[in-house]
């Protein structure tokens, strides 16, 4: 069909200005005319009461079907932008906004929540050597990993596709139970477990049980960023304290000025120093929290590769009803991409935040889940853990001495009785940011330490050097290259 412009109107001329194209593969007649019809009436070419041809008219002014036309119009029509009246088809009446004026474009806010959460250090990539907080992605046990998977699908067919239980799939939830018993000496009941996406989504839940907006909480300083970026998303007023040799400094007048409704603490290996929280100094947080009616988060993000002795005893079961949440992980005892993690509840909460959780949480990833809970109870993540335990000493140990042979800036190296990464302290005319940026352009990935820390003025200088994903081959070049950045920037 050929157009005929004198069927359209000199409304609707801007259809033959630009014909609508027939390119084999490009967009259909009627999604071209479908956008451009609706872009006219938002740009008010065609204003509001124009009357539109009949389909009949319009089909044959573009040469296109009456069926492609009628299909348009009902979509138009659906959307509110066209109308029917007695006269025919008329463009809707819209609000339109005012244009921008560009010198003073409308301004482009978030919530006050979000504009308080501040992107300090932009990391590096995981496969970079010295990347933190990644475990050995090589060593992950694919084959094992893949038969619990391939178990899960041919027993759970497509009735796992749908939303699972909130606080996740029962047999996770006791595998994790037991699991916590017998490694962490924990005490709680399977109603207290709740299976989250990953630690951060846990912290976050923390904040929103038992916190309002303006409350107090405190955090250590320098600190873990993902607790520092839970607590601004809440709204409280986060309140950083000291950590030295010994963990989490609290004071009297601590207690006094500033009392907290929540605290945020590593307390089995402080991150990112690599302290740990004394029992005197547990035991004396639990009490003072007790006192004032705060909670305690206590994340224990890698406490399972100690590299010195047994695990040591989490907060949480130190004494009966601790007013503590626990957190933690499987990021770190195997692969950051599964996204899964789990919260265990204060015992005397639970009755109270339970249906609260199930309102808030959808249940989700039940394959993992339930692929995760044979993964755990066939032995495969005991067998795993302790072959990582010993990969992890031995990397750590290495590290050390290569630090003293390859890394010739003045230095003192903190941590390394647990975990996969240790601090090393620099002096203040090597800038640990600018350091952490020079070196990701040679495929190396330390996090510098001083964004870690809420207060600038007191901000410690160094850099934090993971080996959990890092080959012993890497490091001496790595710190050799680090030596020669390090240099240039004194």
């Amino acid at each position: 069909m050929e157009p005929r412009r004198e069927t359209l109107g000199p409304q609707l001329d801007f259809l033959l200005h630009e014909p609508l194209s027939r390119t084999r593969g490009g967009d259909s007649l009627q999604k071209q005319l479908l956008h451009r019809l609706r872009a006219a009436v938002l740009d008010g070419r065609l204003p509001a009461g124009s009357r539109l041809p009949g389909s009949r008219a319009l089909a044959e002014g573009l040469g296109v079907s009456r069926n492609t036309v009628t299909l348009v119009y009902d979509v138009l029509g659906t959307e509110g932008y066209i109308e029917p009246s007695r006269q025919g088809t008329r463009v809707a009446a819209l609000a339109r906004p005012e244009p921008a004026d560009r010198a003073h474009p409308a301004p482009a806010t978030l919530g006050r929540r979000a504009e308080r959460i501040r992107n300090r250090d932009p990391g590096g990539v995981d496969s970079f050597a010295f990347a933190s907080g990644v475990p050995a992605l090589a060593q992950f046990p694919l084959a094992a990993w893949r038969r619990s998977l391939d178990r899960v699908l041919l027993r759970g067919g497509t009735e796992l596709l749908g939303y699972g239980p909130p606080r996740g799939e029962p047999a996770l939830r006791t595998a994790v139970l037991r699991h916590l018993a017998l490694a962490r000496g924990m005490r709680c009941a399977p109603e207290q477990v709740v299976i989250t996406e990953g630690a951060q989504e846990a912290l976050s839940l923390c904040v929103r049980l038992v916190t309002d907006p303006g409350d107090i909480a405190w955090v250590e300083d320098p600190g873990y960023r993902g607790a520092q970026t839970a607590l601004a998303g809440g709204d409280l007023t986060v309140v950083p304290v000291p950590v030295d040799r010994d963990g989490l400094r609290t004071s009297a007048s601590d207690w006094t000025d500033r009392p907290p409704r929540l605290v945020c603490t590593t307390p089995a290996h402080q991150y990112p120093t690599g302290a740990v929280l004394t029992a005197a100094r547990r035991l004396d947080l639990i009490e003072k929290c007790r006192r004032h009616g705060a909670w305690i988060i206590e994340d224990d993000y890698d406490s399972e590769f100690r590299h010195s002795g047994e695990p040591l005893a989490c907060m949480q079961g130190l004494t009966p009803a601790a007013p503590v949440f626990y957190v933690g992980t499987f990021s770190k005892t195997l692969f950051p991409s599964l996204r899964l993690g789990f919260l265990v509840l204060p015992e005397q909460l639970v009755g109270r935040a339970a249906p609260v959780v199930d309102e808030l949480l959808r249940g989700g990833h039940r394959h993992e889940q339930l692929a995760l809970a044979h993964f755990m109870e066939s032995g495969q993540y005991g067998r795993h853990l302790a072959r990582m335990r010993r990969l992890y000493r031995r990397r750590r140990d290495v590290l050390r001495a290569a630090l003293v042979e390859h890394f010739d800036v003045p230095h003192t190296v903190t941590g390394g009785d647990s975990g996969m990464h240790l601090t090393v302290r620099l002096p203040p005319d090597v800038p640990d940011r600018a350091l952490a940026h020079a070196a990701r352009r040679h495929r190396l990935a330390p996090r510098p330490l001083s964004p870690h820390s809420l207060n600038p003025d007191t901000a410690p200088n160094g850099l934090v050097l993971g080996y959990g994903n890092t080959p012993e081959s890497a490091f001496a070049p790595g710190l050799r290259q680090l030596s020669h950045l390090a240099r240039a920037l004194a």
